[in-house]
């Protein structure tokens, strides 16, 4: 469109978002001010849950609220939307945020299951029964708070992990992610018979990479409905909980050991959180070969997404054309370039001019806003989301074919080459740090 600015995107709102969120995180990390987010701790019983509100608590509470609400609300006017309204639902939906935070934080429910389980199940409650007011849907935008927070995230992408497992978390991690998006993308659409492209891809890229980040980046990246996106991110949380659960136990019961079990879940689990919790049941090498197979998985969100806009784009209308590289960048989600710029700066300026120490602590002080977005986000997949609509996507049950065909996949074929490559058979074993 002529005359519209660069930045009243909601790419470029989340870059600008993100980077200031990280440059904030930076320079507070370097005054050694206490600015961290307000979280709940776990709590077993009411006594110990309003102990937690104490006037410290809900003045970092406030505090976590305005940091986010002045952001988002000068993002939403940097996109042409009305500042006062999306303030407005911006508030009714912290609100919602905050009941997932405490819910989740309870002892029973945050040992089986992850906060975005709730955050997505407070949505839909709301969403299928009283309905969604007119105030808050201004702020129901998922894209933009999982954008803002992925740029957030590639802070804490470091190429350095790449290093600490060398090839064999390449082999492990990248060797076979493609391998089942492939697979997947051939399965849904030749023998499911899936008309739907953008919803394979996406389901497909939650299987192989990292669940709901993954989906999200895919989904950007293939124009994919936001229907087609509820339900690969519903698929995903309910079968991440089931193998963050039962993977572990497989695993003992096979004596498979901690290296080949921990790279298998970082390899199989989709969420980030899901990997460490099924990890740390194996013990402490167990959790962190699978964190650091995940993390360097976790590299590869930008190149699928990339990956797909050109796939895509070459394919518009049905057809397969040349693709220029205009079209390549009109259809590249631009938040990605700010996830890849994240990670470098921090990977090759800050990490080496200021040690990882620094570097892991202002990771620590971004995670807990970056997880207010991601909740934030989660919630508003569950309110912008009709049961009606999933049943209708869902019937014949050939997204739950596909799904469960692929992870089967994706948990043959990593368990053969974490086998290879960790069983000491025919590589010598990695040192890893614990």
């Amino acid at each position: 469109m002529v005359g519209k600015k660069w930045y009243s995107s909601e790419d470029s709102a989340a870059n600008i978002l993100g980077f200031i969120m990280i440059a904030a995180g930076l320079a507070i990390t370097l005054s050694g001010i206490d600015f961290a987010a307000f979280s709940f701790k776990t709590w077993h019983n009411f006594s110990e849950l309003s102990g937690q509100f104490s006037d410290a608590s809900l003045s970092r509470l406030a505090r976590t609220f305005v940091i986010l609400a002045v952001l988002f609300t000068a993002g939403a006017k940097m996109k042409g939307e009305s500042a006062l309204r999306f303030f407005a639902g911006f508030t009714a939906l912290f609100v919602l945020a905050v009941i997932v935070r405490l819910i989740s934080a309870e002892y029973e429910a945050s040992r089986y299951l992850e906060w975005a389980f709730f955050a997505l199940f407070i949505g839909l409650l709301v969403s299928n029964t009283v309905g969604v007011p007119d105030f808050l849907k201004p702020a129901i935008q998922t894209e933009y708070y999982i954008k803002t927070g992925l740029v957030v995230m590639g802070f804490s992408v470091l190429f350095s992990n790449i290093v600490n497992f060398g090839l064999y978390g390449l082999a492990i991690a990248w060797g076979v992610t493609p391998l089942v998006i492939i697979f997947m993308w051939y399965f849904g659409r030749k023998v499911l018979k899936i008309d739907n492209d953008p919803f394979v891809i996406t389901i497909a890229s939650a299987t192989s990479v990292c669940g709901t980040s993954a989906a999200i980046a895919t989904a950007a990246a293939s124009d994919a409905k936001k229907t087609d996106l509820s339900l690969a991110v519903s698929i995903s949380i309910i079968f991440t909980v089931i193998m963050m659960v039962l993977e572990p136990v497989i695993i003992r019961w096979l004596g498979l050991g901690e290296l080949i079990g921990g790279a298998l879940i970082g390899g199989t689990v989709d969420s980030t959180g899901a990997v460490t919790v099924a990890g740390t049941a194996l013990g402490k090498l167990g959790q962190t070969t699978a964190v650091l197979v995940k993390s360097i998985q976790n590299i590869l969100i930008g190149f699928i997404a990339f990956a797909v806009a050109v796939f895509f784009t070459a394919r518009s209308g049905g057809k397969s054309h040349k693709v220029s590289a205009s079209e390549i960048w009109t259809r590249l989600p631009k938040f990605i370039l700010g996830f890849f710029a994240a990670s470098l700066i921090a990977s090759f300026i800050v990490q080496p001019i200021f040690g990882r120490p620094l570097v892991n602590s202002v990771n620590k002080l971004l995670d807990q806003y970056k997880n207010w977005a991601f909740v934030l986000a989660f919630t508003s997949i569950g309110l912008s989301t009709n049961f009606r609509e999933l049943k209708e996507q869902v019937s014949g049950g050939k997204p739950l074919t596909l799904y469960v065909v692929g992870q089967l996949f994706n948990i043959v074929l990593t368990f053969a080459v974490v086998y290879v490559a960790l069983s000491g058979r025919f590589f010598p074993l990695p040192t890893i740090a614990q």
